[in-house]
């Protein structure tokens, strides 16, 4: 294995944690549209696909009405509410002195994804941000790869894509990415489909790894 020249990183549970937003803004939409809200656990292993992908589903013709009601409800609380997951900032500081280009791919909109990063101080470390609705097609689409390394003289063959689901392993390989599972467990969901190549535990197992190439 040799040493990327990019990292792009998935965002919710990879780098944050905002289930808790997510969730309750779920769940306020859930009960307006007339249905039973998920449990925690629920949300956490089904939330993986942006609103324009899962509302249509969820939703059927009301979806639009039920991505607005969600975006309203959680725009209202998800800064306050925002935290690091352990060890994230001392990654990205590090690997910015080791002059990565570092980037986001997230089924977050795009809009709320780059205030996210602002708010934590994060924005300097990332060259691009690609969230929902800012490419032709949102993840596992290709397409948030290509844009996230527009413009970079970078082809994705020399750069790794972390992340926490399946979903964004099965993105990496769609992408040609070095596909790298960061989680705590072994998350057997990652497992159906799209193996990592490389898997780490935290953010600091990360950063060891890599330095070690």
């Amino acid at each position: 294995m040799r040493r990327p020249r990019a990292i792009l990183f998935d965002w919710d549970n990879t780098l944050v944690d905002s289930w808790a937003v997510i969730h309750e803004a779920l769940s306020v939409t859930f009960e307006a549209m007339g249905r039973a809200p998920w449990t925690l656990d629920e949300t956490k292993q089904r939330v993986r696909h942006s609103l324009r992908d899962a509302f249509p589903r969820l939703f059927g013709s009301r979806w639009e009405d039920a991505r607005s009601l969600y975006l309203d409800t959680f725009t209202a609380m998800h800064l306050e509410r925002l935290s690091a997951l352990g060890g994230a900032g001392p990654l990205l500081e590090a690997l910015a002195e080791d002059r990565y280009y570092l980037a986001v791919v997230s089924n977050k909109t795009g809009a709320l994804l780059r205030r996210e990063a602002e708010h934590l101080g994060w924005s300097r470390y990332f060259r691009s941000m690609v969230g929902a609705g800012d490419a032709s097609a949102d993840k596992p689409d290709p397409a948030v790869v290509h844009a996230a390394l527009l413009g970079s003289g970078i082809e994705p063959d020399a750069a790794w894509l972390v992340g926490d689901t399946a979903l964004d392993l099965e993105c990496a390989t769609a992408a040609g990415c070095v596909p790298v599972l960061l989680a705590a467990s072994d998350a057997p969901e990652a497992a159906t489909k799209v193996l990592p190549a490389l898997r780490f535990s935290d953010c600091a197992s990360l950063l060891r790894g890599l330095r070690d190439l």
